[in-house]
């Protein structure tokens, strides 16, 4: 066929990005509410208009095409308006976590180079502390105050919303050149020690918010709790979506049983994210804490495996939970498990151990599967081992400064995930195993390296092993085996306590035990006999 004159041209050839999802939204849901906070309630041309401040702001603050700009902030207005203004001034986002350590919120903004940090108040004295102990040029700091939740500003840094009073309103987007083009920077939970960047493109994130749509069967105008923490691959790119359908995003800073039935009761929320734990907190709840509702609330749930007998109890209270997997790498969730009705006649109990499957490829993905150590396709036989390995548009970019970790991810045409797991013979994949010894408390990961690490500090160890110990509350929390020194005596809340002072909380072991550990005859730790003790305890 002659393709003379059929060039890509601004007619016909649009790169794409969840930016056009907001620019759309403020011509045609203009007056519909598009955020929600308490008493604070934003129509979409409200939203698009704050965002559009902010960018200008952002951009006469001196940011660019590929700078970085930080923000550590829980789920208020302030993320997503920054999650739509910070690409719309060229720039490249860097949710960070807010319970992390002040040594790796250092190692965060020197690694992204940020020029810009917006910081809730609660968070401030933290963020000082890190930029205190960075190596490069310290980003401007923006407090962000929350009357809503009662937290005032310490106002010793410039304030966000007199900021964002020096942005204009006709400020024109800076639009993707080319939809490769970085849009977001998130920091995995260190499954070495230090964590990895993971750079996001527009058009990764522009499929996600068209894909879950289809998976998750998504109305017009649902109304979304934000309970996935927006530092967390971008709250899985649904505050990206939900402009797209018209929907209204309401902020949850403080995520509670009370908090989530209250938003039900008083907000209409159809839909929301979470992990296990969040499960466990509804079914959980203490009776003054729930509200009665009439409608079924859809939920997707990741981050770990959730226990059968978890959402067989929800599954009675008006929740409908869909099992997803993903990770920061692939934008967030890229499997679901797709329920089948010929299993509605199965019992209770079968029917939950089928929805705690982490399922099949979301629409946007190339494939997803499990494969052996040469590549090749293990057998879907619900038995047989092998590695997830994903390929498709929902993978990121790479890692950011860290070629050799990028290319070892990407070896052999797809991204390699280090998770574990059997298939079925309906190609659906059922984590089995962690490849490396990842420990997911409350859908954090947590390197059993960097707590390792640190309990080798303490004067009396001499020796130490990090395993997954299952909880009830939080699915998995940290377990120490310890091997002391000769002569030495510690008190587990010694070690806790030490612990506690040099890492995240959830980053803390909630048991430890003093033992001499089991070894290879090379003096290997063997931890596969620690799990089998942890799961004891």
């Amino acid at each position: 066929m002659d393709e003379t004159g059929l060039q890509k041209r601004s007619a016909n050839y649009v790169p794409l990005t969840p930016l056009s999802h907001l620019q759309r939204a403020a011509k045609v849901f203009t007056d519909r509410e598009a955020l929600v906070y308490g008493q604070i309630r934003r129509t979409y041309a409200e939203y698009f208009g704050r965002v559009t401040k902010l960018a200008s702001a952002l951009s006469k603050a001196g940011v660019g095409k590929g700078d970085v700009v930080a923000t550590i902030l829980p789920n208020i207005p302030a993320q997503s308006e920054a999650g739509f203004a910070v690409p719309a001034c060229g720039a490249v986002l860097n949710t960070i976590n807010t319970r992390l350590d002040i040594d790796t919120v250092a190692y965060i903004l020197d690694h992204g180079e940020a020029r810009v940090a917006l910081v809730d108040s609660q968070f401030l004295p933290m963020a000082m502390q890190a930029v205190g102990q960075m190596q490069g040029t310290p980003p401007l700091i923006i407090e962000v105050p929350d009357p809503v939740a009662g937290i005032k500003g310490i106002g010793e840094q410039q304030d966000y919303e007199a900021f964002l009073a020096t942005g204009d309103t006709d400020f024109k987007w800076v639009m993707p050149e080319d939809e490769w083009d970085s849009l977001a920077l998130n920091y995995t939970s260190g499954t070495t020690g230090r964590p990895k960047g993971v750079v996001y493109h527009h058009r990764g994130a522009y499929l996600m918010t068209m894909g879950t749509p289809i998976s998750w069967q998504l109305p017009l105008f649902p109304r979304y709790l934000q309970i996935v923490p927006l530092f967390h691959c971008n709250g899985w790119n649904h505050t990206w979506m939900m402009p797209a359908l018209g929907g209204t995003a309401i902020c949850c800073r403080d995520i509670t049983a009370a908090a989530i039935y209250n938003a039900i009761g008083d907000e209409g929320v159809t839909h929301f994210g979470g992990a296990p734990i969040v499960l466990n907190l509804i079914v959980n709840a203490k009776p003054d804490e729930r509200r009665d509702f009439d409608h079924t609330v859809e939920v997707f749930t990741a981050g770990a495996p959730p226990a059968p007998a978890t959402l067989a109890a929800i599954g009675k209270l008006g929740f409908n939970v869909t099992q997803v997997y993903g990770l920061t790498e692939t934008y967030g969730h890229v499997t679901e498990c797709i329920w089948d009705s010929a299993w509605d006649a199965l019992p209770a109990d079968e029917q939950a151990a089928i929805k705690a499957r982490q399922g099949v490829a979301f629409p946007m993905m190339e494939d997803v599967t499990v494969v052996d150590d040469q590549m090749q396709q293990v057998t879907m036989d619900g038995a047989t081992q092998g590695e997830i390995v994903m390929r498709g548009n929902a993978v990121m970019k790479g890692y950011l400064k860290n070629p050799q970790a990028t290319e070892k991810a990407f070896a052999g045409g797809y991204f390699h995930s280090e998770d574990l797991a059997i298939q079925h013979p309906n190609g659906a994949m059922q984590i089995a195993d962690r490849a490396k010894d990842i420990i997911i408390s409350g859908g954090e990961n947590i390197s059993s390296v960097e707590v390792e690490a640190t309990l080798m500090n303490h004067p009396a160890v001499n020796l130490c092993a990090v395993v997954a110990k299952p909880d009830d509350k939080w699915g998995e929390v940290p377990c120490a085996f310890i091997e002391l020194k000769e002569g030495a005596s510690v008190e587990e809340a010694d070690i806790i306590s030490f612990t506690r002072q040099r890492l995240a909380g959830f980053k803390t072991p909630k048991r430890v035990v003093f033992q001499e550990l089991p070894k290879t005859s090379t003096g290997k730790i063997q931890k596969f006999e620690l799990r089998v003790i942890a799961k004891t305890l």
